[in-house]
């Protein structure tokens, strides 16, 4: 059995004990212990800099595409309301055909445009093209559009198994790239001119960028700005996310199909009686960043999907702008099943706390589960808040 359908699909599951067999689970290693990421030097950071920097305007512009049929919901959400907080490039998300693009594992949303009027209006081309994981890697659409941006000049970035369909576009021969840790052994089988990098969360070559697991956009998002509008910027959004660090540095090895990964998927996609849709009161001027974590995390337990209510059909506008269609109209949902409101934790703080959610309902495997799939580092929390700490002192010394 194809161990990616296994994993990932609700019937792969259901039969993996029966096809797979013990033997094929005993030989999966347990969870590995985690260690320090290598460090960055600063030539390599410096340039991932200059690889981002603009080729064409002063000021951006940055294009998010996504295949209406499907597109992973962080990989498109995130870097849309990241860089639209900082104000510095000129930012679209776009589908491939008009109507809604459907997010998975949750949301759906109104694209502000379809790459055609894009092209009609910019017929130069964007100055950056973001490239989220979809459900094809080979939509002729995509393909086609963003071979000819790169042809343009402008830099790809492929986020997550993104990389995948930027690899299908013939974008990555002969590069060094990295992606999502369950993709790697595809990625080198498909393209084998490609060099994996490890430990390296963003990787950049000759026009085009790469990126590890969903979580990953966050500091590529931050990056870019960095490159675009210089560090104090970047500083200034990265607080405003509750971020205070986004280098490039990576544990690879952290991230890898393991016994309790497999087992709790398992486990949790068989208890059929105990799935929950858990629902989401869907505002205006909702944040898109912490909304797409939220729902993507606890859809992702595989005992749980998270969809949104309001108490109109009309798409919401979140708070730089896209519209997000409800997927229920209700004017309120069960107590037992609503999940808490996030308007008030920063996006870095809001993921955080599902987590630490997910483990009080569900247990902590579910949460280590979930966290490997976004491929969310381990232990992430407490560096972050140190360096935010330390951010804060040097601010109150000046």
């Amino acid at each position: 059995m194809n161990r990616r359908l296994a994993i990932w699909s609700c019937l792969g599951l259901a039969a993996l004990p029966l096809a797979a067999g013990s033997g094929w689970m005993l030989s999966l290693p347990a969870a590995p212990a985690a260690k320090a990421p290598p460090p960055v030097a600063r030539d390599e950071a410096d340039a991932t800099l200059t690889g981002l920097r603009p080729p064409k305007r002063q000021r951006p512009l940055i294009a998010i595409v996504g295949a209406n049929a499907g597109t992973e919901v962080t990989d498109y959400l995130m870097p849309y309301g990241i860089l639209q907080r900082a104000g510095i490039a000129d930012v679209v998300a776009l589908g491939t055909e008009p109507g809604r693009v459907m997010l998975y594992p949750a949301l759906q949303v109104e694209p502000q445009a379809t790459v055609t009027e894009f092209d009609q209006r910019h017929p130069d081309g964007a100055d950056h093209v973001i490239v989220p994981a979809m459900h094809r890697d080979d939509d002729p659409a995509v393909l086609q559009w963003i071979r000819k941006q790169a042809a343009k000049g402008a830099i790809i970035i492929g986020v997550c198994a993104g990389a995948k369909i930027i690899g299908a576009a013939g974008l990555l021969d002969g590069k060094r790239a990295t992606t999502h840790w369950y993709y790697r052994k595809e990625l080198q089988e498909r393209h084998p001119t490609t060099r994996y990098v490890a430990d390296r969360r963003l990787v950049v070559d000759a026009g085009v960028a790469t990126t590890t697991g969903i979580t990953a956009s966050m500091p590529m998002a931050l990056t870019l700005i960095q490159a675009i509008a210089g560090r104090n910027k970047a500083e200034t959004v990265g607080r405003d996310l509750g971020l205070a660090g986004w280098d490039a540095s990576h544990d690879s090895g952290a991230f890898t199909l393991t016994r309790p990964f497999a087992l709790t998927a398992i486990r949790n996609r068989l208890a059929f009686w105990n799935h929950e849709q858990l629902g989401m009161r869907l505002l205006p001027g909702v944040d898109e960043v912490s909304l797409a974590l939220v729902a993507d995390a606890w859809s992702r337990t595989y005992r749980s999907r998270a969809v949104t209510f309001a108490s109109t059909a009309a798409a919401q506008r979140s708070r730089n702008g896209i519209g997000i269609v409800p997927d229920q109209l209700a004017t309120s949902w069960p107590a037992e099943r609503l999940l808490p409101a996030t308007e008030h934790l920063q996006p870095a703080r809001a993921l955080e706390q599902v987590l630490q959610d997910i483990a009080a309902r569900y247990g902590k495997s579910t949460a280590s589960f979930v966290a490997m799939q976004l491929e969310y580092p381990k232990d992430a929390a407490l560096p972050q808040r140190q360096a935010m700490q330390t951010a804060r002192r040097r601010e109150s010394a000046s």
